[in-house]
């Protein structure tokens, strides 16, 4: 085969694609090494955990929770808090009960809210934690915003304070460990997940962020009070089905510290219960568009497609080809043939640098890299589509 399109004008097409986002990532990489360290749980003294505590006030947003807030609520009995705001959207599984009946003897007080019917032009999440916010104790110092499906575990708030305050940081977030159980999950969230280490560097690196690019997780998000007063609460974030982002870039971009740390020693997270259901509902919300200006999306997707999405059938598709003649007839051919595989290998190497960031994994997760193809045409259509349902709500 002859053909110079195939031999030359298709290679250097994909070349001057590849050639300068490989070493965009390549850049982002290599700052790994510079991140701030995990946070570690703290064990704080009967003393220090006085102190702490009333600088604290914890906000759950629920909707049907009633087979996850448990494990959330029992994670959270010893840790150092002023209170706990549940904030219910009206939940019609037992929600609201089950909350009730804890009260009395639950060791930090526990206050159940009802949110007020939704606004127009409010998602319901940051509209829960809105409320959550304006419920809270004046007194407090911060607000922690903590999901329903995170397993708190012991130290995460005290730790989290301490590490807030040592860093003058106004916001904070952390990202988690993850638990994944189904082959299907295994297979496709860690290759979601690698979307976000391609965009944005690794957890806690201190040299990627500009105020538009800032990273953040509302399972675990630390604010402080004042700051919630000046942005109004959520108001700047009403709208986004990636508040937490979305809230985090607006109050970098008025002055804010902001922080995005690893807290997988601090908190796990069983998100979804399976393929199906993480595809809908994580990819909704990991294209970010959101939070980022359209040509900031596009350049994103762009990335990922020619650092992720490509490389693998490239690869595959030359070697199916015995391309080993076509190689040494064309070197853009060759080029681009090894381009790939470097580019394949680097992904390969990441499956062993995320294997932290989950509680266990089976043989699907290893095979993430061949779900990468996938998970890039997920955020090219949650880029292009607005979502109609959100966490059991309805959407125009």
């Amino acid at each position: 085969m002859n053909n110079p399109i195939f031999l030359i004008g298709l290679p250097i097409l994909l070349l001057v694609l590849q050639v300068p986002l490989t070493l965009v990532l390549l850049k982002r990489l290599s700052t790994a090494r510079d991140r701030n360290a995990p946070l570690m749980p703290l064990e704080p003294s009967l003393e220090a955990a006085a102190k702490i505590a009333p600088k604290v006030s914890i906000v759950i947003p629920t909707l049907n929770e009633i087979e996850r807030l448990p494990t959330c609520l029992e994670g959270l009995r010893d840790q150092a808090a002023r209170e706990i705001i549940v904030v219910d959207s009206r939940s019609q599984d037992g929600t609201p009960e089950y909350v009730q009946k804890l009260q009395k003897d639950f060791p930090i007080p526990l206050k159940l809210v009802t949110d007020d019917p939704l606004p127009e032009g409010w998602v319901g999440r940051p509209w829960a934690l809105h409320n959550g916010f304006l419920q809270s104790d004046p007194a407090s110092e911060w607000v922690l915003g903590i999901d329903a499906d995170t397993l708190p575990q012991k130290g995460l708030v005290a730790s989290f304070v301490q590490q807030a305050e040592t860093d003058n940081f106004d916001i904070v977030s952390l990202s988690p460990k993850f638990i994944l159980k189904t082959a299907g999950e295994q297979w496709l969230q860690p290759a979601l997940l690698i979307t976000l280490i391609f965009r944005f560097g690794a957890t806690g690196d201190r040299t990627q962020f500009t105020e538009d690019r800032v990273m953040a997780n509302g399972q675990c998000f630390l604010s402080r009070r004042s700051k919630l007063v000046e942005l109004n609460g959520y108001e700047l974030a009403k709208s986004s089905f990636c508040d937490d982002v979305t809230l985090a870039r607006a109050a970098a971009q008025k002055g804010a510290k902001v922080g995005f740390l690893d807290g997988a020693a601090l908190m796990q997270v069983r998100m979804y219960t399976s393929m199906a259901e993480t595809w809908r509902e994580w990819g909704r919300s990991l294209d970010l568009k959101d939070a980022s200006t359209p040509s900031q999306t596009f350049a994103d997707c762009l990335l990922l497609t020619a650092v992720q999405g490509l490389p693998l059938p490239i690869l595959i598709i030359l070697s199916l080809l015995n391309s080993q003649e076509y190689l040494q007839d064309s070197l853009p051919l060759s080029i681009l043939f090894w381009l790939n595989a470097f580019l394949v290998f680097i992904r390969c190497l990441l499956v062993f640098g995320i294997r932290a960031s989950y509680t266990e994994v089976g043989f699907w997760f290893w095979l993430s890299p061949l779900a990468d193809p996938f998970a890039v045409i997920r955020i090219w259509i949650s880029a292009f589509t607005k979502p109609k349902s959100w966490r059991g709500r309805a959407y125009n």
